[in-house]
């Protein structure tokens, strides 16, 4: 047991998942697929794209979106890292994260809001949401 100077346990109480969802979106404001394909649309928004490859392969690509891993996503997106992406030009951007259902990208918000991407958000719903909306999709074979 971790005690301090005064016999108590300081390690943090840990919290499942849900818990940490919920705290991380009460950090910051996210955002619907139509309003974010206007914002795209408008050149207000970077869309990045971090499923795995199998599901983009399977249900297709949101056309202008930037596709990045997600365990690449803050070396590509640090606006003062060696390894950005070129879209990656200041911690001001408008990031828009899109995973599959829309949960591992609200905690991927959260890390690059973290590198100083104070604007950094997620789709809510996910990429299914983006399609289910009627939202642009184009397969893999499209995008070659």
């Amino acid at each position: 047991m971790a005690v301090g100077d005064g016999g108590v346990d300081e390690r943090p109480v840990p919290v499942g998942i849900d818990e940490l969802l919920e705290r991380v979106r009460a950090g910051y404001e996210r955002i619907e697929p139509r309003e974010a394909y206007e914002a795209a649309q408008g050149g207000a928004v970077l869309l990045v794209d971090i499923r795995y490859a199998a599901l983009r392969d399977r249900d297709g690509l949101i056309p202008g979106a930037l596709v990045v891993e997600r365990n690449e996503l803050e070396w590509r997106l640090d606006p003062q890292g060696s390894h950005r992406a070129p879209e990656a030009t200041g911690h001001g951007l408008r990031v828009v994260v899109i995973c599959n259902e829309g949960y591992a990208s609200s905690l991927a918000a959260e890390s690059l809001r973290r590198l100083g991407l104070h604007r950094a958000t997620d789709l809510i719903g996910g990429f299914q949401a983006w399609r289910a909306e009627g939202l642009p999709v184009t397969s893999r074979a499209e995008e070659v």
